[in-house]
C-alpha cells in the first residue's frame, strides 16, 4: 500500500513510474509540456544545437510550446533578433505551437512594431502563462516546464509547474525527460468567501509576508480551504503565479469544476487525470487565514515580503499607476480596476496592459459586468480610456523593465503602484524606482487619489465578473 502522498508527489510518481515518492528522492520524470518564449528561447535552441547536432529534432513536436511576449513592443534590434532566431528553429522542426508575432518586421532598421489592429487576428497571444491555458496546454495531473520562473502560474489548474533554466530545457528539448527532487508540500488554507474588497493578489501578499522571499525554497505551496474554492479559476493563478516569489518549487490548487469546465472547453489533449491529496499525507509547514479578517495588502520596495497594509501606506504619495503583467492583466483583474473607474478620471498617468491578445479583445467586447456590452454601453476598454488611462497592446511590458521604448517602462526614480509581482531595484526600469505590489481593486484606488489607497474606500459590494474568464 503507497504511503499518503499529496498532490504534488502523486504526479512526480506517475512521471517517474513509481508507485510512490517521498520528498527529498530525485527522481527522472517525463515532461508533458515544455515552455519557452523569447527571452530565453534562443539560448535554449543554441545549447540544444550544441548538445544534440545542428539537425537534430526535438522530443515531441505536439509538446514543446513557444510563445514570444516579453520584448515585443520595441525598435530593439536584438530583441527583434530573437523573434527570427524563434521564427527559424520553428520553421526548421516543423512545430505546431508557435505563436508569432506576425507583425513585427525583424529586417534591420526596421524599428519600432506597428502593433496589431484587432486582437482577434493575430497569431500573436501575449503573455505566456496567460496565453498557456486559453490555447489548451494546461491540464491537471501534467508535468509542465518553462524557461520562464512565473510557469507555476499553470499550477491553478492542478498540475506541476516549474520554471528551469535554457540548459536545463534543452536536456528536455532533445530527450523529453528531466531530473527532479521531490519537493516538500507546505499547505496554506484560507477560510471562508473572500470579501469583495480583497482579490487572491491580497492573499499571495500575505503569505509572502508571512514566511518571506526564501520561506518556500524548493517546497511546493499547496493552497487550498473554501476560501480558495471562493475564487475564481483567474485569482487563483494569481496565487501560483507567486508561489516563486517566496522561494517556491511549484504551486497548485485543488481540482474542482471550475477547473475541469476550462480546460474541457480548451485543451489539444482529451484525457488528463485528476490528483488530490491524500488523507493523511505529510505538510512541512501549515497556516491558516480567516479570509473575513484579512485586510487589502501592499509588498513595499523592494522586496515582495516587505509587507504592509494600504490602509497603512496611504501616505505614500504616487507617480505612476500600472496594471498588467501575468500576475494582474487577466480579464477579471481588468474588471476589478475598470469597476472603480466608471464615470471617475485617474489623478495620475496610469498605463494599462491586457495580459494576452484574448484579454484584450474581451476588454473591447465585454462590459465591466463580464458579460458582452449592449449598443451604447461602455466597454471595459471604454472605462479604462475614459478614465484617463494610457492603453497597450498586449505583451510583458514594464513588468520586466526591458527595453527604454518599454511602455510603462520606468525610466526615472519615480513611486509606481503595480499589479505585477516583483519589486526588486531596477525590475520595472530605474535602479532607484520605488514599486508598490498591490492588487488590482488597490492599484485602481490608488490611482484615482494619487497616493496608497485603501479599496474599501471604493468597495462595499461584491464586482460581478459575470462569463469573463470562465470558459
Amino acid at each position: 500500500m503507497p504511503r499518503p502522498m499529496t498532490m504534488t508527489e502523486k504526479i512526480f510518481a506517475a512521471h517517474c513510474g513509481k508507485d510512490e515518492v517521498s520528498p527529498g528522492e530525485n527522481v527522472w520524470v517525463d515532461v508533458d509540456v515544455l515552455m519557452t518564449h523569447d527571452v530565453c528561447g534562443p539560448g535554449t535552441i543554441g545549447i540544444f544545437k550544441k548538445e544534440f547536432g545542428q539537425d537534430a529534432q526535438v522530443w515531441n513536436k505536439d509538446a514543446l510550446v513557444i510563445i514570444p511576449d516579453h520584448y515585443i513592443f520595441t525598435a530593439d534590434e536584438k530583441c527583434h533578433r530573437n523573434i527570427q532566431t524563434l521564427r527559424d528553429f520553428v520553421k526548421e522542426q516543423g512545430l505546431k505551437y508557435y505563436y508569432d508575432p506576425d507583425f513585427l518586421n525583424t529586417d534591420e532598421g526596421s524599428g519600432f512594431p506597428s502593433p496589431y489592429r484587432d486582437p482577434t487576428k493575430t497569431n500573436y497571444k501575449g503573455v505566456c502563462h496567460k496565453a498557456l491555458p486559453e490555447e489548451g496546454h494546461c491540464r491537471p495531473g501534467e508535468i509542465m516546464l518553462g524557461t520562464d520562473s512565473h510557469t507555476c502560474t499553470a499550477g491553478a489548474f492542478g498540475q506541476f509547474a516549474s520554471g528551469v533554466g535554457n540548459t536545463d530545457a534543452a536536456f528536455t528539448l532533445g530527450t523529453g525527460k528531466t531530473w527532479l527532487k521531490v519537493p516538500p508540500t507546505m499547505k496554506f488554507t484560507f477560510h471562508g468567501e473572500i470579501p469583495p474588497y480583497l482579490t487572491a493578489k491580497d492573499l499571495i501578499l500575505a503569505v509572502i509576508g508571512e514566511i518571506g522571499v526564501a520561506g518556500a525554497t524548493y517546497k511546493t505551496m499547496y493552497f487550498t480551504g473554501d476560501g480558495v474554492t471562493s475564487l475564481s479559476l483567474e485569482d487563483r493563478m494569481t496565487l501560483t503565479n507567486m508561489a516563486i516569489e517566496a522561494g517556491g518549487k511549484n504551486g497548485v490548487c485543488d481540482v474542482d469544476e471550475k477547473t475541469l469546465a476550462y480546460v474541457r472547453a480548451r485543451s489539444t489533449k482529451p484525457d488528463w487525470t485528476v490528483y488530490k491529496d491524500d488523507p493523511g499525507a505529510e505538510y512541512c509547514y501549515e497556516h491558516e487565514w480567516d479570509l473575513g479578517t484579512m485586510e487589502p495588502m501592499v509588498a513595499k520596495p523592494h522586496s515582495p515580503d516587505n509587507k504592509d497594509t494600504a490602509a497603512n501606506c496611504s501616505d505614500v504619495q504616487l507617480d505612476r499607476a500600472y496594471i498588467g503583467s501575468c500576475t494582474g492583466g487577466k480579464i477579471t483583474d481588468m474588471i476589478f480596476a475598470a469597476s472603480l473607474f466608471v464615470g471617475k478620471k485617474v489623478k495620475i498617468p496610469t498605463f494599462v496592459v491586457p495580459g494576452s491578445t484574448e484579454v484584450h479583445a474581451d476588454m473591447l467586447r465585454l462590459s465591466v459586468t463580464g458579460e458582452p456590452k449592449a449598443d451604447g454601453e461602455e466597454s471595459i476598454y471604454d472605462i479604462f480610456v475614459n478614465a484617463g488611462c494610457q492603453m497597450s497592446a498586449s505583451s510583458c511590458a514594464a513588468c520586466l523593465g526591458g527595453p527604454k521604448d518599454t511602455f510603462g517602462r520606468l525610466n526615472e526614480p519615480i513611486n509606481c503602484i503595480s499589479t505585477t509581482n516583483r519589486n526588486f531595484p531596477g525590475r520595472m526600469g530605474h535602479k532607484e524606482a520605488g514599486v508598490y505590489l498591490a492588487s488590482p481593486l488597490t492599484v485602481a484606488a490608488s490611482a484615482l487619489t494619487g497616493h496608497i489607497t485603501d479599496p474599501r474606500e471604493f468597495v462595499s459590494e461584491p464586482i460581478a465578473t459575470g462569463s469573463a474568464g470562465v470558459v
